[in-house]
């Protein structure tokens, strides 16, 4: 059983208010009930999620196993239970909404899929720094909170990311290479992070063409910076649901790990193709591939994966785009895809 919670920095509690204002602000309106599970801190993060609600004025009460309370009785309040036993025995049949609490796994413990059907999932492997890192779409009914949460996760990240994960440099170079971007040409690294691959995509549209490194978190691109500086790149502060480029102005995309981090991979396809000129291409990538990763996580592949060949075939249809290469083992993902030219 878990202990008290940890006293919080003032940076700390700064950070639980914003993730339980967003977890209060997309609940569905009306009466609705909310199950937290996953870990140890369901308890905790069900209790603050409670005062949150209270103090915004809705109701709200906290089911236990003492209370017995099956439902949310008024035309606004939210009933609010925790744990595996409140999930597994749903009021009338299902919870309106459930939270998904995404912890270290304990050690010898097995691989859980209980994690799949969660309407929201919290990142709380810092206790101290918790995060959402999905929100299904009928709750997303504003966008702030994906710059918010994508920020707080990547910011604490920026300045250990190449010491966890500096040996990819090499795949990254050959996934440039291989992706046939031609010289002289603009290339844009959409979520490029530290700025792994901008040397490579230097190297690929050589002295006459210009290469932009974006991303929406600042601590990344102050990492970045100096690859940048030496790869002669331009950075760019934005968010890839909008990107602050002109449309059809770029001949490639480069996007290493960005899909699956956006809460809608259509709107991030549709405007990567926006600013893609007709025949231009996007290159996906990620140094490890989708079921080595997801391994490396602890849970198994999703059938509706954003990066399945099946949906992104479809996705990438859709949006402008025409999908020419695909490729998935072990040590990396890698397609391409180019630009309609209707």
């Amino acid at each position: 059983m878990a202990g008290p919670p940890a006293p919080l920095t003032d940076d700390q509690a700064r950070r639980w208010s914003e993730v339980l204002d967003n977890l209060a602000g997309a609940l569905p309106p009306g009466a609705a009930s909310v199950v937290v599970d996953g870990g140890e801190h369901t308890r905790v993060v069900a209790d603050r999620l409670a005062a949150t609600l209270l103090a915004a004025g809705r109701p709200c009460v906290r089911l236990t196993a003492g209370n017995g309370r099956p439902l949310a009785t008024s035309a606004h309040e939210v009933a609010l239970a925790d744990g595996p036993q409140w999930r597994d025995r749903p009021p009338s049949g299902r919870w309106d909404v459930v939270i998904w609490l995404r912890t270290p796994p304990a050690p010898g413990a097995e691989r859980t899929d209980r994690n799949r059907d969660a309407d929201i999932v919290v990142d709380l492997h810092d206790p101290g720094w918790p995060v959402i890192r999905h929100l299904t779409a009928r709750l997303a009914r504003h966008g702030h909170w994906y710059i918010t949460e994508s920020r707080a996760f990547f910011a604490t990240r920026a300045h250990t990311w190449d010491t966890k994960f500096g040996d990819d440099l090499p795949a990254y170079a050959a996934a440039v290479a291989e992706a046939g971007i031609a010289p002289g040409g603009v290339v844009v690294d959409a979520g490029c992070g530290t700025g792994r691959a901008l040397p490579a995509l230097r190297d690929a549209v050589g002295p006459t063409g210009t290469v932009v490194g974006l991303d929406l978190t600042p601590q990344m691109l102050s990492v970045a910076r100096p690859r940048a500086g030496a790869a002669g790149a331009s950075l760019v502060l934005g968010d890839a649901h909008h990107l602050p480029i002109a449309g059809a102005s770029v001949d490639a995309v480069f996007a290493a790990g960005l899909i699956t981090h956006l809460p809608d991979p259509g709107v991030g396809l549709a405007e990567l193709a926006r600013i893609t000129r007709p025949g231009g291409r996007l290159v996906l990538f990620h140094p490890s591939g989708r079921v080595a990763l997801a391994a490396r996580h602890g849970h198994a592949l999703r059938p509706d994966d954003p990066l399945g060949e099946g949906p992104l075939r479809a996705a990438t249809d859709r949006t402008g785009w025409l999908l020419c290469a695909y490729d998935d083992p072990p040590h990396r993902f890698f397609a391409v895809a180019t630009r309609h030219r209707s």
